[in-house]
């Protein structure tokens, strides 16, 4: 019998998992200790994301095996993986919008009075786990309702509840502001110190470096090597990660400004219809877009799209004289957006690599009103190639793709558009380091082609690197607009607690 007392929490061993065409997880073993907040890493495609489904009862390994406490485990459905206490928390959200906060909590597993759900037991049990993430927001409140990064707490607390021995988190901040992220920490130090096994995965190192007390590391679907707390740094895990030399990111390319490609004016968008927006976006500028979760700067890009037309102010650029009453108009104008839930909005999950990648230039490319299957072909194997996507062909279902490679078909079909404007809503959330290189290299590329570039971003480093000129947004407005030498870190976090410009 195993020694309960000095067994890991968790053991892996030997891993494996084959899809067809694709061998995910090659042969990895890892261990998990009580109260240990241990990191996975690895960039998009290494195996991070299967390994931990086969951890919480979403996938079946092929080979190897599992241990808990000792005991060899085998997972049928994710109900067996909860009941050993394993909880996995999504990368993507996975509530249902259309209930409220206290029954996301507690779907499927309802406390019950004399056979009916007990609701005021959900309410009062649904408030401490709310309390424990720090929000506070009715267990009533229907989810749908909540921001994004609101919604992603939820989750988290949806975890807790199941009384998790060890609790899976699957890029936990992506979605939250500086102040909520520190909840989340406060919460993973408090669940550590209480014995809570947490298996942490962040492509945003410094969270890595504050938080695990070791680090493994996978590439290609094989364990590489882990770091020990004290051997914890950004260079060191880069360097496991990827094998290069990743440390000159953002190093910016000058290009020649052109004429202004977007003109906004008085701009009133339906979420903050009060305040009214003004700026410009020239040819070949990168302009970020700065501001704490709720600023409004994804209600900025759905009006500039067409998605949330505009309530008021105008809008004009080459074949657009007034903002976009829908996305068609905007494509026609050459505007494009790459929406922050590619998931939800920015590709159709069912469908192949191809298909996704050509449905923006199916109209223009066809022939005599028929698919241009050529073009197509062309098309796609042109993105796959210009964007590095890792699929074992253009057929490939893009909901089996890795986050990154998700994120990038997002791009290549957008920019197969040939657009002159394009919008990015978080281009880089839930992508690695390496990945993300590529996406900057891909921004500058564009911007020297002339075109235009609005993105929106809640990692400072980005702002900081990638833009030539910041807007920041607080409550709906813009505070302030800081050009390249005024850009810091400090001048971007005074506009976005509302501090505006004096003038």
């Amino acid at each position: 019998m195993p020694d309960i007392d000095t067994a890991p929490v968790l053991e892996v061993r030997s891993v494996g998992k084959q899809f067809p065409s694709v061998r995910a997880l090659d042969d990895v073993s890892l261990t998990l200790d009580r109260g240990e907040v241990l990191a996975v890493l690895g960039e998009n495609g290494a195996g991070k994301s299967t390994l931990m489904k086969i951890l919480a009862g979403v996938q079946a390994p092929s080979e190897g095996e599992i241990f808990v406490g000792g005991e060899a485990v085998s997972f049928a459905n994710v109900e067996q993986a909860l009941s050993a206490g394993i909880s996995l928390i999504h990368q993507e959200l996975n509530l249902a919008t259309n209930l409220d906060v206290g029954a996301n909590l507690f779907l499927g597993r309802e406390p019950r009075r004399f056979g009916l759900i007990d609701s005021q037991a959900i309410e009062r049990e649904a408030n401490t786990y709310l309390q424990m993430v720090g929000l506070d927001i009715s267990a009533r409140t229907k989810v749908g309702n909540l921001p994004i990064g609101k919604q992603q707490l939820v989750e988290i607390a949806k975890a807790l509840s199941t009384h998790a021995r060890v609790l899976i988190m699957d890029e936990p901040t992506s979605s939250l502001s500086q102040r909520e992220t520190e909840n989340l920490f406060r919460v993973v130090k408090d669940l550590s110190s209480r014995g809570v096994s947490i298996i942490y995965i962040s492509h945003r190192l410094s969270e890595i470096e504050e938080l695990a007390d070791r680090a493994v590391v996978l590439r290609d679907g094989k364990y590489v090597g882990q770091l020990a707390r004290e051997e914890i740094n950004h260079e060191k895990m880069v360097s496991m990660m990827v094998g290069r030399d990743v440390s000159k990111f953002y190093q910016r390319v000058a290009h020649q400004l052109g004429e202004e490609v977007l003109t906004v004016r008085q701009l009133r968008t339906p979420a903050h219809p009060q305040q009214e927006l003004s700026f410009s976006v020239r040819e070949g500028e990168i302009v970020g877009v700065a501001g704490l979760v709720g600023a409004g700067r994804s209600e900025l890009l759905t009006t500039l799209f067409g998605v949330t037309p505009a309530v008021g102010g105008t809008m004009a650029m080459p074949g657009l004289d007034q903002p976009p009453q829908t996305a068609k108009e905007a494509i026609e104008a050459g505007i494009v957006l790459a929406p922050e839930d590619r998931r939800l909005a920015g590709l159709v999950l069912a469908m192949s690599v191809k298909q996704n990648v050509s449905l923006p230039t199916l109209r223009r490319d066809a022939k005599f009103g028929f698919l241009n299957w050529g073009a197509e072909n062309k098309i796609c194997q042109d993105m796959i190639e210009a964007l590095r996507i890792k699929t074992p062909s253009d057929n490939q279902v893009v909901q089996y793709l890795s986050g990154g490679n998700q994120q990038k078909v997002v791009l290549g079909k957008w920019l197969a558009a040939e657009p002159r404007l394009l919008l990015l809503d978080e281009p880089t959330r839930g992508i690695d380091v390496g990945a993300k290189e590529e996406i900057y290299k891909l921004m500058h590329e564009l911007a020297g082609r002339g075109v235009g570039i609005l993105f929106v971003s809640s990692e400072m480093e980005e702002v900081l690197g990638l833009s030539d000129r910041a807007l920041v947004m607080h409550e709906g407005r813009i505070t302030g607009e800081l050009s390249r030498e005024e850009l810091s870190e400090d001048a971007v976090m005074q506009l976005a607690t509302g501090n505006a410009q004096s003038v």
